[in-house]
């Protein structure tokens, strides 16, 4: 699995309940268990969910696994190919199971499981342990997160000590990974790197400013003296003498070693086994069986229908000039973007709140988790994307609504609706927040993210503040309507450049003269697209089939209609594949049909 994936992944594992024992343990080998021979759904899933915590040492802490404390994940080559291994033995049993007696419930469950591990499976066919890294981030800026963690306890400490003893393991497997993958061809494109380095500097400063440092600068008022003066000293040296060189080490590989050597060519399907592994990402990031091809078709289609309407708007506000003259002046014009980072954070925090006012009219249930809002971390800011949901990571703190506030010049305020309905409400975290409520569901389903699910409802929250009156001034209209073309854009650029033989120019070109993003903004997304291929193309597909499924609803049930029970009807079985929405949309039409015959007999 994608690294940059990773933290949306243990965001969400974090967040689970405060204990948990799996029911099954992994053995070395599974294959020959009695309890799998006539195998029991209930069973595989144990086994697969026993799997995950079994490798995931932060995930299994998390649950309540006290022997997993302090614990880094294991990256060597025969630890990965064990994993693997058991992987596909459980995933081979999967297919095995007679699914004609399993519930409406299970069959989702079976049908959902499968893909997680076929993903797995395929990832490590296709060697993506060899990018530990994108062109927004890596496992270095991720791992720095242990630092964030709660620290209640002297044994907190300790096992935080102990994770940071553990880091020159960990850097020495992901930097193998690296070399591997520039042995074999599979590294991001070179193009991509540009600054890359940046990230790992941020790291590389005094030990009293180092984030790695800051649980040993504030302890719980209950700690002796003599313990904080003995934890303040542990840490500083091992901050000093472990965690700073390693950074510098890793700086000077990727400086020296690895990004002079990385991979021209941008096209996913220039990698060894290329075609087929891009052919792969299409299918599981649209969860639909769509070709690189229709996938661009559509896309094309969808900028011209967007193009209209953007035009329009440009008609109405009375502007003089070209459709690109009109880009320019949204790019170039002080009105649009802020002056501080303290006026985007308020700005984004008026239109959030403006948001929560709006939701009991189009949904009958609320998650009970809050959010805040806060800037991107510094340290990845420059590569990172405009704005992203984080997860919270435990169930007595609020998820949070990123704003990036790098480059002010380069985040226009036209754009700030569109991107806080997308991320946060309701959006984001209306969604995810739900999803992990939905305690009756298997964890490997309440922990998980389903992109075009994810990505489509994002897009779709967007299209929402249409008919909830926002967007009444005409540029933020068209700021949403270039958040649309954005997504529409991502189908034609991302299969262009990794099926169709596009450049990374022609992709920038593309993007830069349908939609008003800044060019820092497209540039960086283009960067984005190349090295996550395939991950774009879920926010155009989702949305489209919600839109859809949305309109097979009104149809079908005409004035009793009703939003708020067609949008808990999408929510309520969390994160799933489009397939399995259908489904669910077909069968809330025929229970609100029977439930209106119904009431007319009375």
């Amino acid at each position: 699995m994608r690294l940059l994936i990773l933290p949306v992944l243990i965001m969400l594992s974090l967040s689970a309940c405060n204990s948990y024992t799996p029911t099954t343990q992994v053995n070395e080998s599974i294959v020959g268990q009695q309890t799998l021979i006539a195998p029991d759904l209930q069973v595989i899933i144990d086994q697969s969910w026993a799997l995950n915590l079994a490798y995931s040492p932060e995930l299994a802490a998390s649950l309540g696994d006290a022997t997993a404390a302090g614990k880094l994940d294991d990256l060597s080559a025969e630890t990965l190919a064990k994993k693997n291994q058991q992987t596909v033995e459980i995933l081979n049993t999967l297919k095995q199971l007679d699914r004609t007696q399993l519930s409406k419930s299970d069959v989702i469950n079976a049908k959902i499981l499968q893909d997680q591990l076929q993903n797995d499976v395929d990832m490590y066919h296709f060697h993506d342990h060899y990018l530990p890294i994108t062109a927004e981030s890596g496992f270095h800026a991720y791992i720095a997160s242990i630092a964030k963690a709660r620290f209640s306890s002297v044994e907190d400490y300790q096992h935080y000590l102990a994770k940071l003893k553990q880091l020159p393991r960990y850097f020495a497997q992901q930097t193998y990974w690296l070399k591997q993958g520039l042995a074999s061809g599979i590294t991001p494109a070179k193009i991509t790197l540009n600054g890359f380095e940046d990230s790992i500097s941020a790291f590389i400063v005094p030990v009293e400013a180092s984030g790695y440092f800051t649980p040993f600068t504030h302890y719980p008022e209950y700690f002796s003296a003599a313990e904080k003066q003995a934890l303040t000293k542990q840490g500083r040296e091992t901050v000093e003498q472990i965690v700073l060189p390693l950074y510098q080490q890793f700086y000077d590989f990727m400086t020296q070693e690895y990004i002079p050597n990385a991979r021209v060519d941008i096209a996913a399907s220039a990698l060894p086994d290329g075609k087929a592994f891009y052919q792969n990402r299409v299918e599981y990031y649209t969860t639909l069986p769509m070709t690189a091809d229709e996938v661009h078709q559509l896309g094309l289609q969808e900028v011209a229908r967007i193009r209209a309407e953007m035009e329009q708007v440009i008609k109405d506000v009375g502007f003089q000039g070209s459709f690109a003259e009109f880009l320019a002046f949204l790019r170039t014009d002080p009105q649009f973007y802020p002056k501080t980072a303290d006026e985007l954070l308020k700005e984004a925090a008026f239109i959030a709140k403006k948001a929560d006012a709006i939701l009991p009219k189009y949904f009958g249930k609320l998650p009970r988790t809050p959010y805040g809002i806060a800037p991107v971390p510094a340290e990845i800011a420059p590569k990172y994307t405009t704005g992203r949901y984080s997860g919270s990571n435990r169930d007595d703190e609020p998820g949070y609504y990123w704003v990036n506030t790098y480059a002010l010049d380069k985040r226009p305020l036209y754009e700030l609706e569109a991107l806080t309905l997308h991320e946060a409400v309701p959006g984001h975290h209306l969604q995810i927040s739900l999803n992990k409520e939905l305690t009756d569901l298997p964890n490997f389903r309440r922990y998980s993210y389903i992109s075009a699910f994810g990505e489509g409802w994002g897009l779709y929250s967007e299209y929402l503040g249409v008919e909830a009156g926002f967007y009444r001034d005409p540029y933020s209209n068209f700021g949403r309507l270039t958040y649309e073309m954005w997504r529409a854009a991502r189908l034609v650029v991302d299969t262009g450049m990794h099926a169709k033989g596009w450049s990374r120019q022609q992709a920038i070109d593309f993007m830069a003269s349908n939609t008003a993003l800044s060019m820092h903004n497209v540039t960086t997304e283009i960067d984005r697209y190349i090295s996550w291929p395939g991950q774009a193309l879920s926010y155009k597909i989702g949305e489209l089939t919600i839109k859809r499924l949305r309109a097979k609803a009104e149809k079908a049930l005409g004035k009793d209609f009703d939003i708020r029970k067609f949008h808990d009807a999408i929510l309520e079985n969390g994160s799933i594949p489009m397939t399995v929405l259908e489904q669910m949309v077909d069968e809330f039409i025929t229970r609100q049909q029977a439930k209106i015959e119904e009431t007319s007999k009375v």
